[in-house]
């Protein structure tokens, strides 16, 4: 049986427990189990937040995460607040603006999730759909269409297409490294 640790962690604002729904979301349309919990700094909106996600093939007995195999960091304060606990064999994907200090773990993507949300889909408010499509082009950790599905069934009616949109770039930006 094996099960994967997600932290994603940026500022309140940015999407981040909507981001781990659809996460945890997919998962359960691959036919797995998952578990989100969320937690955010006192200021809610641009205060450090989390949202983190278990999926496993098989029960799973602790709803939060320990050590995170992936972590996600959109903002430097995230990361600073919240990266401590990352598993050896752990992945950390983080936007290029943040700073990553010397981490023990497996791999570190530093990648333009934030510009690319901002230019090249045209609106920063998506940069939480770049980012799930760059994490599961990177680790794989449900299939595409579970995951555009979840995408598409949780955003606002009417903005589909964008977050479609945004889903492909996040894929596409780890093709370009």
């Amino acid at each position: 049986m094996s099960s994967t640790e997600i932290r994603l962690s940026g500022s309140g604002g940015q999407g981040l427990l909507l981001c781990g729904i659809i996460l945890a979301e997919a998962a359960i349309l691959d036919g797995k189990n998952a578990v989100q919990t969320q937690s955010y700094g006192p200021e809610a909106r641009g205060g450090a937040s989390k949202s983190e996600v278990i999926i496993s093939d098989g029960d799973i007995y602790y709803p939060k995460v320990r050590k995170p195999d992936i972590f996600l960091a959109l903002t430097q304060e995230a990361y600073d607040k919240y990266v401590g606990s990352i598993s050896k064999e752990g992945i950390i994907i983080a936007d290029q603006s943040v700073e990553v200090s010397d981490v023990k773990c497996a791999k570190i993507y530093c990648l333009p999730i934030l510009d690319t949300a901002k230019n090249d889909v045209g609106r920063i408010m998506v940069a939480n759909i770049v980012a799930l499509g760059t994490i599961n082009e990177i680790t794989s950790l449900v299939s595409p269409e579970a995951l555009e599905r979840a995408v598409l069934n949780r955003v606002p009616k009417g903005t589909e297409e964008l977050n479609r949109k945004a889903l492909v770039a996040g894929k596409e930006i780890c093709n370009n490294k």
